[in-house]
Parts: structure tokens; C-alpha cells; sequence
């Protein structure tokens, strides 16, 4: 009777042994789970802090490089006051080239922008020299007459420039929306983009429905500028490939020559505005 009682005493000790030693690797899992737990959370947290740091920092840098592009030094109008100064007033404004025109018998034409709008300059007194300086972004400082040609606002023949310290690169603002309507003249001369447009027929001198033409009568030749038409919404609007701004060595002059009508087009360009919109395009991707 003792072996049994004894038997059966050692048996129940086991029992809770085994038990004891089973709640502990429990615990001991639990605590190794809830550990990895709180390193996964701690390191998910320092990696979206550091996301965050990174974004205010690139937001601070972006905001500190658009304060410095818009600071004016003295005797310089702001966009507003140039565009409300009178025509054939003299005009003094600082902004960054964003295209070059053309240059011809030390004359530039230029677009370019700063934070708040567009400037056109035509035929600005430039050496040679000075030219191959303006590159996109350089910031420079005019001088000269504000003048209206059929609709558009521009800086007139004869104005002189200085060369600055300072680089910006206006971003492109879609306007697609603003085709048709009085608020797409406030856009004028800036880099703009339009996108989802449909390649509509032109005619040639033939009377051949084409996606281009050489001139805008038809009557040109490779290397002449091209003009196009695009609709969007049922209205068709006609566009420009300068050749004095993207020749016919550059992507743009040749993926207009590769358009086909019913294309679907985006494009980016600067909204030059004579007698009404007249966008001179950069840049065509087919969709």
C-alpha cells in the first residue's frame, strides 16, 4: 500500500514538473513574441520617422529654394506690378530663362518665369557670347519697354539684361482644363502642359487630310516650323512646333512628324498668345 501511495505521489509530481516546465517555455515564447513585437514596432517607427524627416527636410529645401527665387532686389517689380504697369511704360523685372527663341544680329528672344508668371522678351540686346550663358534657369536681371502685340504682353525689341546669381526651373502646369475659357490668358508664356488631346486632320495644299503641316498654310519644308490640330471636348485647337525653338534635330520636331490622325497626345509647351492661344510645344508623348 505504501509503494502505491508513493508510486502514485511521484507520478503527480511529475505531472505538475512537466507542467510547470510546459507554462514556462509558454512564458518564456510569449515574452521572445511580444519582444519581437515591440523591436518590429520600434524599428517601423524609427524608419517612419526617418521617412518623415527626410520629407520635411526635402519640403524645407524646396521652400527655401522658391524663397530664394522669389526674392526681388531693389527697383524690381513684382509680376502683379509689371502686369499692371501701362504699355510703352519702361519695366524693370528679374526672372529665370526657361527657353531660348532665338538669337539673330545680337538680338535673344527668350521665355521666362518666375514664382508668380511669364515674362516675354523679344529681341533683348545679347552678344553672342552672353547667349550661350542662358541657360535654363539662369537668372537674369531686364531692362526695357512693356509692349502688347496682338493679345500678347511682352518685354519689347531694344530691352538690355544682366546676368544674376540665382537658378530656377519653373515646374509645368497642366491647363488642359482651361482651354476655351478667359482664364487661360492669365497662363501666358508660362510652361504649361495639356494632356488626353486628339490629333485632328489638317489639309494640305493638295487637300490631303494630314496629321501636320510644314507652315501653317502647308506650304513649307523639313526644318520649317510645324503646326498641328488637336481637340479636346469637341473643340479644335491649333498647336505650334517652333523651329527656332525645338529644330528638326529634336524629339519633339520629329514625334510631331510621326503623328497619325486620332492619335492621343500629351504635351508640354509655352502658352505664347497672339490672337488668341497659340501654344509652342517641347514636348508630344503619344499615349
Amino acid at each position: 500500500m505504501k509503494k502505491k501511495t508513493l508510486a502514485l505521489t511521484m507520478a503527480m509530481a511529475l505531472v505538475l514538473s512537466l507542467a510547470a516546465c510546459g507554462n514556462s517555455n509558454a512564458d518564456v515564447a510569449a515574452e521572445s513574441t511580444a519582444a519581437a513585437t515591440t523591436e518590429a514596432a520600434t524599428t517601423e517607427a524609427a524608419t517612419t520617422e526617418a521617412a518623415a524627416t527626410e520629407a520635411a527636410a526635402t519640403e524645407a529645401s524646396t521652400e527655401a529654394a522658391e524663397a530664394v527665387a522669389d526674392e526681388k532686389s531693389e527697383g524690381v517689380m513684382t509680376y502683379e506690378e509689371y502686369m499692371a504697369a501701362d504699355l510703352d511704360s519702361e519695366v524693370v523685372i528679374e526672372a529665370y530663362v526657361q527657353a531660348k527663341q532665338s538669337w539673330w544680329e545680337d538680338k535673344a528672344t527668350l521665355y521666362t518665369q518666375d514664382q508668380d508668371g511669364a515674362y516675354f522678351i523679344y529681341n533683348s540686346v545679347c552678344s553672342e557670347e552672353d547667349y550661350a550663358k542662358l541657360v535654363p534657369g539662369t537668372k537674369i536681371k531686364v531692362t526695357g519697354y512693356k509692349t502688347e502685340w496682338s493679345g500678347e504682353v511682352e518685354i519689347a525689341e531694344g530691352a538690355t539684361f544682366e546676368i544674376e546669381e540665382g537658378n530656377y526651373i519653373a515646374p509645368v502646369t497642366d491647363v488642359t482644363d482651361l482651354l476655351g475659357t478667359d482664364d487661360l490668358i492669365n497662363y501666358q508664356n508660362q510652361f504649361v502642359a495639356f494632356k488626353g488631346m486628339t490629333v485632328e486632320a489638317s489639309q494640305d495644299a493638295t487637300g490631303n487630310d494630314v496629321a501636320f503641316l510644314y507652315n501653317y498654310d502647308g506650304s513649307g519644308e523639313d526644318g520649317n516650323d510645324l503646326y498641328f490640330n488637336v481637340s479636346l471636348n469637341g473643340q479644335t485647337y491649333t498647336f505650334t512646333v517652333e523651329s527656332y525653338l525645338c529644330d528638326n534635330t529634336t524629339d519633339v520636331y520629329n514625334a510631331v512628324k510621326n503623328l497619325k490622325i486620332g492619335d492621343t497626345v500629351d504635351m508640354e509647351g509655352f502658352l505664347y498668345w497672339y490672337e488668341g492661344v497659340n501654344p509652342h510645344i517641347t514636348s508630344v508623348t503619344v499615349k
